[in-house]
Parts: structure tokens; sequence; C-alpha cells
């Protein structure tokens, strides 16, 4: 990227990512790396400044997670946060230590000396803190900035460039947090406000024109904001020589793959290759309950059937003296950074992949157009493109669909009335103007029957669930307190309206310890 970047070096703080989200709410680029990153690596990043984040660990342990302390000589400013300051003044001869009392949440941090980092800054701040360890004594040439009644909250050595606090300026109970990471990133980095919509959407189709050159490209299309907002770039950048391929799994919402087709082919003038594959799905889903196996069956029919169409289309261009050689894919940058680990390779969070197990001898080499961007920036790119608010706004659907909102066993009767309900909350939702407060809000089928009465008539029939989050990532979430008269007409018309449902309950659990998706 031809832009200012802030480098973010990773310790395995769960705050992580969100200091690289406040920084880019600036356009500031910022990339977070593993603290194992190498020197030569960050290098090549011409970094503006270097933050090292927090973290869970002891400095002082043996197997604590470190980077090259040579990184606090590279010339390039430092800020480090909580483990970050500790990791500072470890490495440069002072001392870190269990501390006598412990600080976790709340707390007032004292300025205590005038610096660049604090400028602007009120001299008592509330701030959120999280660490169990403290600076005894400070390294040579440091001085104390900041303090708490119980430790030390901020120090600096502004002649080798580096500042360091105790506290979380990036989490929102900080309050004057962004003001210090602007300090940081602006003032003392001098890093330019280059990171926008408009300069990353010309920046990268030229990229993908450099990169495609005369060839054509695929595109697994799922009718998601990530795929499409991907998709639309690509065909920016090479036009009807990209060919997306969409694949009904049985398990999509209820119209959705007239829908989609519909958005894809006249809202956003792609040229797509739809696939009824409903009953294809189906039948390997048959008689099969653990969630596990489902989405492995999923995945796998997925990329069986993808495989088919890529290669009649590799065929046909073939045909016509013309190579298919890229693969279109939405991986985000979450996805980049849980593919990462602050330990190295043997403790990867998660292995990311889009669309894998593609045959060895179609050879495609993948475009991911949005891997350095996070969910909210996406939709940001997708509005300066002119796409439509039906699919910017769109709320995040798990890959295995329905399947995964069906508990027990999935079959086609079971999947029309999950998509009746499902499209009950929806609406309602919708109605109560609702739906873009909420990160997600979907009804789950429970393999659970219950004795009702309608008409005053027994029935004996399936309990639905409903679920409704309030989230910024989909990595923590809490329930959403939805209005009494808005789940009352959830209820009331589900159980009216769709015949095989005849009790309804909400889901009020938060994440952790529960997860978004019921499977």
């Amino acid at each position: 990227m031809d832009t200012s970047t802030i480098v973010i070096l990773d310790f395995g703080s769960q705050y992580t990512q969100l200091i690289a989200r406040r920084i880019r709410e600036f356009n500031v680029f910022s990339v977070v790396l593993p603290c194992t990153t190498s020197l030569d690596e960050i290098r090549a990043l011409k970094p503006k400044g270097i933050i090292l984040s927090g973290g869970p660990s002891s400095v002082y342990d043996g197997d604590a997670p470190a980077a090259d302390p040579a990184v606090l000589a590279m010339g390039a400013p430092v800020l480090g946060i909580c483990y970050g300051l500790q990791f500072i003044t470890h490495h440069l001869g002072g001392k870190v230590e269990s501390a006598p009392a412990r600080e976790y949440g709340h707390a007032q941090v004292s300025v205590v000396a005038e610096t660049p980092l604090f400028r602007g800054l009120p001299q008592t701040m509330d701030v959120w803190m999280s660490h169990g360890d403290e600076a005894k004594a400070l390294p040579e040439g440091f001085r104390l900035t900041a303090k708490t009644s119980n430790a030390v909250a901020g120090i600096a050595d502004e002649a080798r460039g580096i500042w360091a606090v105790q506290f979380h300026p990036e989490v929102a109970h900080t309050r004057q947090g962004m003001e210090l990471l602007k300090n940081f990133c602006l003032e003392i980095c001098g890093a330019k406000q280059d990171w926008t919509p408009e300069h990353f959407i010309q920046s990268t189709v030229e990229g993908i024109r450099r990169q495609v050159g005369d060839g054509h490209a695929i595109c697994g299309l799922s009718g998601g904001v990530d795929s499409s907002v991907a998709a639309v770039l690509v065909a920016k950048a090479i036009g009807d020589r990209l060919t997306c391929i969409f694949v009904n799994n049985g398990v999509l919402r209820k119209d959705e793959f007239a829908k989609v087709q519909r958005t894809m082919r006249e809202g956003l003038g792609l040229n797509v290759v739809a696939v009824d594959a409903g009953e294809r799905f189906l039948t390997k889903l048959a008689g099969v309950t653990d969630p596990e196996q489902k989405r492995k069956i999923i995945g796998n029919e997925f990329i069986a059937v993808f495989d088919d169409e890529a290669a009649r289309i590799v065929a046909a261009e073939k045909g016509a003296g013309e190579e298919v050689a890229w693969l279109v894919q939405g991986t985000l940058y979450p996805d980049v950074i849980e593919s990462s680990s602050v330990h190295g390779p043997s403790h990867t969070i998660k292995s990311h992949h889009n669309v894998g197990g593609l045959p060895a001898d179609m050879k495609l080499k993948l475009i991911e157009p949005l891997r350095d961007l996070f969910k909210d920036e996406v939709r940001r790119i997708g509005r300066d493109l002119g796409m439509p608010a039906e699919i910017l706004e769109r709320q995040p659907f798990p890959g295995p669909g329905l399947a995964v909102r069906i508990l027990g066993e999935v079959t086609a009767d079971r999947v029309t009335l999950l998509q009746e309900a499902d499209d009950i909350v929806v609406s309602e939702i919708k109605a109560a103007g609702l739906y873009r407060k909420v990160w997600q809000s979907f009804a789950v089928l429970l393999p659970v029957k219950s004795v009702g009465v309608m008409g005053d008539q027994r029935t004996y029939a399936y309990t639905c669930a409903i679920r409704a989050v309030e989230s910024e990532d989909g990595m923590t979430a809490d329930w959403a307190p939805l209005p009494y008269e808005v789940l009352r007409t959830i209820s009331s018309r589900i159980v009216s309206e769709v015949r095989g449902i005849n009790r309804v309950v909400y889901d009020i659990t938060s994440k952790p310890p529960g997860t978004i998706e019921w499977e």
C-alpha cells in the first residue's frame, strides 16, 4: 500500500484488532503482525511508527511472547501498550514484577510530566486497566509520565522515540484514548491521513488490472457483503472477464436463491452462473445430526459443486483461446490476523480459507482485494462503489446456512419450516427499524416438540428460538433487549402462520459463554 503505515506487533491481546480499527478511524493505515515478525519484514512496510500490543503473559516468564528487541532501535517511534510497556522495560534493563495490587477495569491516571503523547489531554484521566504485573524500576533514560495510586501508568524516553502506557487507550472505557492514539500517529509519527475509501478503490482496481492482465477470473458468490464487494471491485478492474458462481446449497433463506441472482445481475451488473444444487446437498445431509459433520459435508460439497462449474468455465474459455487463472475470495483482515499467531506457526489460531480443495490442474491464483479491511470498512468501500443498501446492510449469514440453525437432522420439510419462521423474524425486525441496530437476528428450529392448543385442538409441534445479538465484530456479543411488542408480534405470527411450530422462546445468552450461532 502506498500509504503511511503504523505497524502493530501482537503479543496476544484480546484488544489488538481494536488498536488497528481505532487508528484507521482517523484514516491512517495500520497492519497487525505477530510479535515474532522479522525486522526485515517490518522494515519492508516502511512504518511511520510501531505499536507493541498488550498480552496475557508475564514478560519475565520463560515462554513469554517476545519481539526482537532491536525493533526498539529501528528509528521509527514506538508506543508500548500494557504488556508492551513491560516488554520495553524488561528488555531495556528495567525491572518488571508481579504487582501487589493488580488493576483490572476502571482506574484513574494522573499525568505527572509533559509529553507529546498526552498533549491536550487532562491531567487526570479515566482509563481501562488489565494487568497483574508492574514496572518496578525504569530503564536508564526513561522518566515517569503518568501513574495511578498503585503503579506506573506511563513512561517515556523521548530521545529514543519510545513512549508507553500501562492502560488500554484503544477501548471505549478510556475516554481520551482516541486523542492519545492520534497524538502518537499524527503528531509523533507524522503519519498522513491518506487511508480513504477513494484511495483504496483506485489503488486496488489498478493493482488487479496489473495482476490479471488479459486473464479471466472466477468468484464464489454467496450474496453476502464480503464476496459481493470483492466481486464488484474485480469487475470494475476486468469487466466481463470475471464470472461469478452462486450455488444454492439447499439451506439458504426464503427466496434467497432468486433474490441474490436478481440483485447481482440487475443491481450490480455481474456475470453470474447460478447452480441449483439444493437436492444434492440435502441428500448428503440426510441422517446427520452432528454440527461439525454438517459443516464439513456442506463445505466439501460446495467445493465439489464449485469445482464442477469452474471446470466447465475453464473448458469453455480454453475453447475460446483464453485462460482462467484467478480465483476471487472475500477474505477480510480479521481472517488474516487469526491465521497468524503470536507464538509462531505451531499455535496458529485458525488456518483461514474461503474456498479450499481446488484441483491441482486448475492452478488458480488468488485475488483477495479485501484482505486489508475490517467489516465496517468493507461496507464503506461498497457505499463508495454505489452498491445497493440491501446488500451492504445485510446481517452476517453463516456459510453452512440454515443447517447450523436446525438442531438435529436437516430435512427439506424442516428447512421450509425454518425459512418461514426466519423470514418473519427478519421482516418484523426490519419493520421495527432495528435491523441495522443489531448484529444478527434470526430463528433457530429446535428438535423439541411440545403440546399446545390451537382452535380448541391439541397440537404437538416444534419449538422455535429467536436469537438477536449486538456486537461490533462478532468476536463478542450481547443478547439484544428487543422491545416486548416486537417479540410479541414475532411470536404471534410464527405460531399463527408457520404450521408445525407452536412455541417460541427467546435466547438471552451472550458470547461468551455462548456462541452467536447455535451450532
